[in-house]
């Protein structure tokens, strides 16, 4: 799982909570898309994001989970993918 997803990173951004919302991953994965709201850039957390708000039912992260990938080294792609498991599996 990515460090920043996982340790809630250096600056201190809270883990997606186990009952966060499709909209409130999508915002999430907003902010580490673009690195803005103290958040790192790190395409792989925000890819991971994306799929779980896409889960959750938020359409604007199928849109930004398919361009980020194209973005993104299929190996990228494949943790993020394994890291949202992850993360379902613990939440």
């Amino acid at each position: 799982m990515p460090a920043s997803i996982e340790t809630g990173n250096a600056e201190g951004l809270p883990l997606p909570d186990p009952n966060a919302t499709g909209d409130e991953l999508f915002r999430l994965g907003l902010l580490y898309s673009t690195g803005q709201g103290g958040a790192p850039l790190d395409y792989v957390s925000a890819h991971m994001l994306f799929n779980l708000a896409a889960m959750r039912g938020s359409m604007e992260a199928k849109v930004y989970r398919k361009e980020l990938s194209q973005e993104m080294a299929s190996e990228e792609v494949a943790e993020a993918q394994r890291a949202a498991r992850e993360w379902l599996a613990h939440g």
